[in-house]
């Protein structure tokens, strides 16, 4: 197994629950700098409560998470927010705004966040560069309806990029594309983790995607870190509740 860096996130004993539902039970998870983490689980199972709990979009019940040595649980809002400049979200819908183009929705993100880069007078060579690392420099004045899904997921994923975040969170990546564009986002992230060196946590049910951009592996049985390792690991367990999810 690859040997990495320091942990860059550390999740501890998280617990999350909505009236009787518990989400997340004793939950922990470790992601290294420089390392692809898949976190892989059924559909309600916590996975994407854990991620937005990361970014404090979602207040556990009990449990800690530290991310880059800070601890969310005891930030105060505006250092959250400025926390969240070295996160990059990609949401499973690419979540663009509909009454911006292509150019306007990756400039917003700079200007919400213009004490990272100082006062940004010209915005253009950011979203050129951007634009350049999914490889859609010419949709830059197209609006979202003029998008596929395929390019819709890029110009999000160039968003992320746009304030150089030192860790990206992924959920559901390639959901609702067709298997050709889901192995072009593949390679597109693999991409993005040489070119920037970014940490990662992938959501995915993509069993193809885990294959092939994972480092390592997590499974999110009832609540838990069921089990760990690499792709190859898990995918040889004989453990039924691990099998159900290469089958």
């Amino acid at each position: 197994m690859v040997a990495y860096k320091k942990p860059i996130i550390i999740i501890k004993e998280l617990h999350k629950a909505y009236g009787n539902k518990i989400v997340l039970n004793n939950f922990n998870l470790i992601l290294n700098e420089g390392e692809n983490l898949v976190v892989m689980g059924k559909s309600g199972s916590g996975k994407s409560v854990m991620i937005k709990c990361v970014i404090g979009l979602e207040t556990p019940d009990s449990g800690s998470i530290f991310v880059m040595n800070k601890e969310i649980n005891k930030l105060e809002h505006e250092d959250i927010n400025e926390l969240r400049t070295e996160i990059g979200f990609l949401f499973q819908g690419s979540a663009l705004y509909d009454s911006m183009s292509v150019r306007e929705n990756l400039e917003f993100p700079l200007r919400r966040h213009t004490k990272k880069f100082g006062k940004i007078i010209d915005t253009t060579p950011l979203v050129v560069e951007a634009l350049e690392s999914v490889g859609l420099t010419s949709a830059i004045n197209l609006m979202p309806e003029e998008l596929s899904g395929g390019m819709k997921r890029r110009i999000a994923l160039a968003r992320t990029l746009i304030l150089k975040p030192k860790i990206i969170l992924y959920d559901e990546p390639t959901t609702g594309l067709d298997p050709i564009t889901s192995k072009e986002i593949i390679l597109l992230m693999q991409s993005i983790q040489q070119k920037y060196n970014t940490s990662s946590i992938i959501i995915t049910h993509d069993v193809d995607c885990a294959k092939s951009i994972a480092n390592r592996m997590i499974l999110l049985i009832d609540g838990i870190n069921y089990i760990e390792g690499t792709f190859d690991e898990l995918n040889t367990s004989k453990d039924p509740k691990v099998q159900a999810f290469f089958k």
